[in-house]
């Protein structure tokens, strides 16, 4: 069962919610220290009659589950994720955004970490693949992503080669292969790009890869197999910017 609530730490983050959307903030906790800077967030609570309290911070690990919590803990609604429409997806390619789409990431705090370079560069639409294996953003999540997720619309596909399929039409559907692929990882189409990503360890479903427009793989001095998923997916998105910039 997928839990209604997520703390999210640190202040970066934190505030970053604060000032998307500070009424789902329903509790907060923090220490004594961080007090003097949160007295704007503290108001508002206060006027929204929602809980806060200054707390030691053994409090604050027991909150959040963690001791990198920062010194200041929210728990904030999750919000429920759903499928994209295909006419949000037109609009998105006629406005030239990137896609960002995880094929069974598993691992959230590499969820975390691939959210975090997406926002960094302005990458704001991200799909997941909505299976049992497949991460969703956690607490975990959250403290990685620093701030990140607070500026990405998160949607779920239930059948990702279908949807690759149906966004061939609006996107360049490139997909990350270990060995295999293309070395020119830029665009190569006028129409903006979607990067779709794989399991830590499975890489791309068959049926997934299939579906993709071409399949791009990094190359490296052959010393290791591969990337990690996370800095893969930041090579990816550096060279789809630096791409952009050029055209």
């Amino acid at each position: 069962m997928r839990v209604k609530e997520l703390s999210i730490c640190g202040l970066g983050a934190v505030r970053s919610r604060f000032e998307t959307a500070p009424l789902t903030i329903k509790r907060l906790f923090f220490t004594q220290e961080m007090a003097p800077q949160i007295g704007d967030i503290c108001h508002a609570l206060a006027e929204a009659r929602h809980a806060y309290r200054c707390v030691e911070e053994e409090d604050l690990e027991r909150i959040s589950g963690s001791v990198h919590h920062g010194g200041i803990v929210a728990v904030v609604e999750r919000a429920p994720f759903k499928p994209p429409q295909l006419e949000q997806v037109r609009e998105w390619a006629s406005a030239g955004e990137t896609l960002l789409i995880l094929d069974c990431i598993g691992n959230p705090h590499n969820l975390g970490a691939i959210v975090r370079t997406a926002a960094f560069f302005g990458v704001s639409k991200l799909v997941l693949a909505d299976h049992p294996l497949a991460a969703v953003p956690t607490d975990a999540t959250y403290r990685v992503a620093a701030g990140g997720l607070e500026h990405m619309e998160v949607f779920v596909v239930t059948y990702m080669n279908l949807f690759l399929h149906d966004i061939r039409a609006f996107y360049e559907v490139i997909g990350a292969a270990t060995d295999g692929g293309d070395p020119r990882l830029g665009s190569t189409s006028r129409k903006p790009v979607a990067i779709v990503l794989g399991n830590e360890e499975e890489g791309l479903a068959n049926e997934v890869a299939a579906e993709c427009d071409r399949l791009v793989t990094i190359p490296g001095c052959g010393r290791v197999e591969s990337l990690n998923v996370a800095a893969a997916a930041a090579v990816l998105l550096w060279e789809c910017a630096r791409s952009k910039v050029s055209k």
